[in-house]
């Protein structure tokens, strides 16, 4: 399961009063939609027994390390790459590194949220 991609937009020209986007409405993506993304993950790879892919405003390793402990299994990156292919890099390095840093594996990432005491 993939979860958000977008969430449901619109924009409006206070002048005239029309929608701005061409046809009338658009989506929502990139960092402004990332804690609702984390929420849905959550929620979801909480509650099912299947993986699910965590979308939705991941620009930085550190994006990609509150997914995954949402309960993501995997990440997919969009909006980000308007800055260039790089950003797999990035991710991956940083994700490296800090597994490396706390000595911990990907399983003992996924899901953490769920598992830690408040």
């Amino acid at each position: 399961m993939v979860a958000i991609n977008t969430l449901k937009a619109m924009a409006i020209d206070t002048e005239t009063g029309c929608p701005i986007l061409g046809n009338r409405f658009g989506g929502l993506s990139g960092p402004a939609i990332k804690p609702v993304a984390v929420r849905c993950v959550y929620d979801l790879a909480s509650q099912l027994e299947i993986p699910v892919i965590g979308v939705g405003g991941i620009s930085s390793w550190e994006d990609a390390v509150e997914m995954i402990m949402a309960g993501a299994a995997a990440v997919q990156v969009g909006t980000a790459l308007q800055e260039g292919y790089g950003i797999f890099e990035e991710i991956k390095s940083g994700l490296k590194r800090y597994l490396e840093r706390k000595s911990m594996t990907l399983e003992d990432l996924s899901g953490l949220a769920w598992r830690v005491q408040h």
